[in-house]
Formats: C-alpha cells, sequence, structure tokens
C-alpha cells in the first residue's frame, strides 16, 4: 500500500507544502555602495537594526549604507559604545604603584615556594 501512495513521486525535491496561508514578515531594503562604485542591496526585516557596513556578495568587498538620496550614512560617534579591557577595569580600581606592589609580592612568594614543591603529592 505505502508502495503504491508513493510511486511516481521524487522525494526530497518538492516541497508538499504550499504557500497558501503563508503571511512574510514586513521587509525593508537597504542599499551599500562598495569602494569601487559598485552598488548592492540586502533586504531586511522591518524592524532589524540596520548595520552601518555589509559584505557584497559578488565582490566581497565592505558596502557603506546609502540613504534614500544615495550619500553615505554617517554613523553617530557617541553612539558607539568603546569596550573596556581587564586592564582598563583594573585601572579604575587600584593605581598602577599599587598593582606593582601587588605583583611583587605575589612574584616574592612564587620564588620562595619554587624549591618546596613536594613530588608524588
Amino acid at each position: 500500500m505505502a508502495d503504491r501512495s508513493l510511486r511516481g513521486m521524487r522525494l526530497g525535491t518538492q516541497s508538499l507544502q504550499s504557500e497558501e496561508g503563508v503571511e512574510f514578515s514586513p521587509r525593508k531594503r537597504s542599499v551599500y555602495r562598495s569602494p569601487d562604485g559598485t552598488t548592492f542591496e540586502v533586504v531586511f526585516a522591518l524592524d532589524a537594526e540596520v548595520p552601518q557596513q555589509w559584505e557584497s556578495p559578488k565582490t566581497g568587498q565592505e558596502g557603506i549604507l546609502l540613504t534614500s538620496e544615495g550619500e553615505p550614512v554617517v554613523l553617530d560617534v557617541a553612539d558607539v559604545k568603546v569596550p573596556r579591557s581587564h586592564w582598563d577595569m583594573l585601572l579604575e580600581r587600584r593605581t598602577r604603584p599599587e598593582l606593582e606592589e601587588l605583583l611583587q609580592e605575589r612574584l616574592d612568594f612564587l620564588r620562595s615556594r619554587k624549591g618546596q614543591q613536594k613530588i608524588g603529592a
């Protein structure tokens, strides 16, 4: 019975689902220009945050987002949050002389322990 119901069907090449009743999410097109002057479009969801740069699918170059008038979008530098490194956060809590003193104490402790390690413990 199962052989008869699948006879003539190309499994794996065609979907049995239809697009009937499917509602696509609202979308917007963003235009980018690469350094060589070519433009390309990328489709995003309407509520998605559009990135300032996007890689061209044809050339692989980074394209800059354009306004509806065709001018490059100027990124507001104040909006960009600069990531802090561990060193920056450490310097917020301690001064450099304090850090050097702590380092020296730790080095002295490690050097004093160097000959006291037990083998097989």
